[in-house]
């Protein structure tokens, strides 16, 4: 089984960032969800996805829906939050290697790495 992992934190106030919605997709038609899932309430991500569904030709898309994170969040100002979604594209050459991608967000920015084996 690969592994996909995250942890995303509110860069604004340093808190864990839970509850965000997740998918992780094949990025090329016909756009296959392998997950649907939501951070933990401490804002972490733990996710096994079946090998067989894995081709190391493919890129994957990881996507986090972070509009309604925010409008929780930022109820008195609607123009200070844009950043709906965050998606990271990427490639899994392993297909039960463990993939890494933590998360530091804000309204209208984010900061994320990737690491793999």
């Amino acid at each position: 089984m690969a592994l996909i992992t995250s942890h995303a934190l509110n860069g604004s106030d340093g808190t864990h960032a839970g509850g965000i919605p997740v998918r992780l997709v094949t990025s090329n038609a016909p756009y296959t969800p392998l997950i649907e899932t939501h951070m933990d309430e401490g804002g972490r991500l733990s996710q096994e996805v079946d090998p067989t569904k894995i081709n190391a030709e493919l890129s994957f898309d990881l996507i986090f829906r972070t509009g309604p994170y925010w409008a929780t969040r930022m109820v008195s100002d609607r123009s200070l939050r844009i950043n709906e979604e965050i998606v990271i594209r990427f490639r899994m050459p392993n297909p039960e290697g463990h993939y890494h991608m933590p998360i530091i967000l804000n309204p209208n920015s984010y900061s994320i790495w990737i690491s793999g084996e």
